[in-house]
């Protein structure tokens, strides 16, 4: 199985101005041919360091491809850099910058000296025709690596993948698996406690298990490979269904599930309306919940930071009788670390617990909420405490 890195090339990208996008969609197109990713990096508009992070990546992996760079002006020097990388010459292709030429025609403007930069492509290259932009892609095919420049356009990129560069993979390289994932997403319960119930798991070679972290839920990723997808989906659902005995509700969803659908879901199967009452969180618990625009959710209300009387202020949301359930969520600073009160008045039981968090102060309201969203899920057996 070939081995594969991602190089993108823009100084946007090193200055945090724009985000690197392009990535992401090339490694999870990556996964599905099951092509391995050794590692992914970023480097500037400077021909030399492309040049080397590129020669650097062929004595490594068979796969470099690069994203951006393929532009018109003299800051675009990936061409430029490809050819250097494999001791090659830029080649002045005709009908390219005819094609070129065409397009800036059609839409009315003149093409200069600087578009026709674009026409160079290094010399044995593979030209990838641009149906939707004016920079022409290529491949460039050696002993050991096939090295392949795509725009940096995230439209265009996306385009040329897919209908070029995929099916070339496909028979240059006789990829015959694919990798399928599945992501179980946990809450109530900490890394630490999943991982003494999985461990075993986490060891396995097909399927993977790994785990992710965040503030007070869990993710848990299988990864399988298989010779097509309905193999790999066989070997996911034999190891989804031993984590899933294993941890019981503890996991809440998967894939594209969230916290808050999950925890309103909950509350309409009860037939309840849902209000929330919070203060030293920015509204986040508010935010979460009313994106989802579920009539189950009336609303919420924001209080002054540093609100001592939560419950009480819960009470009088609760006596008004427009909500079955009334959530309140207070976060409050206490010497080095942050208080967390949750408070929960619902038809068949009211919770009420608080929680000392000694983390970034930043993460407290997400913790909270999150808390809060997974006590709301579990309304009718609410537990005192996390795992």
């Amino acid at each position: 199985m070939p081995i594969a890195e991602i190089i993108a090339i823009g100084t946007e990208l090193l200055l945090g101005e724009i985000p690197d996008t392009n990535t992401q969609y090339i490694a999870r197109t990556m996964r599905e041919l099951g092509i391995n990713l050794f590692r992914t990096t970023v480097v500037g508009d400077n021909k030399d360091r492309i040049a080397a992070l590129v020669r650097e990546a062929m004595g490594r992996s068979e796969i470099i491809i690069t994203t951006g760079g393929l532009g018109p002006t003299v800051d675009d020097p990936t061409r430029e850099a490809l050819a250097q990388a494999t001791d090659s010459d830029l080649m002045f292709h005709p009908e390219l910058w005819e094609s070129i030429s065409k397009r800036f025609i059609k839409a009315g403007r003149t093409p200069g000296d600087n578009q026709k930069r674009q026409a160079y492509i290094p010399h044995n290259a593979i030209i990838i025709n641009n149906p939707v932009g004016t920079a022409p892609a290529f491949i460039i095919i050696t002993e050991k690596n096939a090295v392949i420049s795509l725009p940096g356009v995230p439209a265009e990129m996306k385009t040329l993948l897919d209908i070029s560069v995929i099916p070339f993979l496909q028979q240059h390289y006789n990829l015959k698996e694919t990798l399928k994932v599945r992501t179980l997403h946990t809450s109530g319960a900490g890394e630490g406690w999943i991982d003494e119930r999985i461990s075993d798991l986490e060891t396995l070679v097909n399927p993977t298990v790994g785990l992710a972290a965040h503030s007070g839920m869990v993710d848990i990723r299988i990864t399988a490979r298989a010779a097509n997808e309905i193999e790999a989906e066989k070997l996911i659902i034999n190891l989804e269904t031993e984590i899933r005995n294993r941890l019981g509700d503890f996991i809440y969803g998967s894939d594209k599930a969230t916290l808050e659908e999950t925890a309103l879901d909950a509350s309409a199967q009860c037939g309840w309306k849902v209000f929330c009452v919070e203060a030293g969180t920015a509204g986040l618990l508010n935010q979460r919940l009313s994106t989802l625009q579920n009539p189950t959710y009336l609303g919420g209300c924001q209080l002054p930071d540093n609100t001592n009387s939560l419950h009480e202020n819960v009470e009088v949301f609760r006596k008004d009788g427009k909500a079955d359930v009334v959530l309140g969520l207070s976060v409050t600073l206490k010497d080095n670390s942050s208080l967390i009160h949750l408070v929960i008045l619902a038809p068949e039981k009211d919770y009420d617990h608080q929680v000392n968090y000694i983390g970034h102060p930043d993460n407290a309201p997400i913790l909270g909420v999150n808390l809060m969203l997974d006590r709301l899920r579990r309304l009718k057996g609410i537990e005192p405490t996390s795992k």
